[in-house]
């Protein structure tokens, strides 16, 4: 029997993803958001806040980078979602993670994210849905770790986790169960 929730952002999984930018005074800002993804083989697209330091962040310098963050790091990730920059002046730094700056757009990178999209800002979209940021993936960046023996990301290595609507827990993420275009096959007889 299917029951009726009504309206409800229930989508699994979310992704959990870090917005790493800098300020005016290059000083490193990351946020922790979901509310996010691919929406082109090049593109990604952000629904934040406006109100944030991080779209500040973004407006200004035009550039940003999207981390995905892995269990290890789950304490720092999930505190980047807890604290405003727009209140904590040392919100970066009480992470104890490092930055360096990214060789390809004013934005910073997350050494110990094991995955980086470095993006440039393609459009800011201000709608009746609230702002959105649509940027250019201009280069990933993985921690050789990560990779298989063809220079591939292992999603096994990744260790990566995923955020869960329904009850706003964290859940890791890694076991293969199929093979994309390959599973259903039997169907298509």
């Amino acid at each position: 029997m299917l029951k009726d929730l009504g309206v409800k952002p229930y989508v699994f999984p979310m992704p959990v993803l870090m917005i790493a930018t800098y300020d005016e005074n290059d000083k490193v800002d990351v946020m922790n958001m979901a509310w996010g993804g691919i929406c082109s083989h090049d593109m990604v697209a952000l629904n934040i806040s406006e109100g944030h330091k991080t779209a500040k962040n973004i407006k200004a310098r035009q550039a940003f980078t999207l981390s995905i963050a892995d269990v290890e790091h789950l304490k720092e990730a999930d505190f980047f979602g807890i604290a405003s920059g727009n209140n904590m002046n040392d919100k970066f730094e009480r992470s104890g993670l490092t930055a360096i700056y990214s060789q390809r757009v004013a934005a910073p990178v997350i050494k110990e994210f094991p995955l980086t999209l470095e993006c440039e800002v393609v459009e800011c979209q201000n709608t009746v849905y609230g702002f959105r940021v649509v940027g250019k993936i201009v280069n990933v960046l993985a921690d050789e770790k990560v990779l298989d023996e063809n220079g591939k990301v292992d999603p096994t290595k990744l260790n990566a986790f995923v955020f869960d609507q329904f009850q706003s827990g964290y859940y890791a993420i890694g076991e293969k169960v199929g093979q994309a275009w390959e599973s259903g096959q039997e169907l298509m007889k």
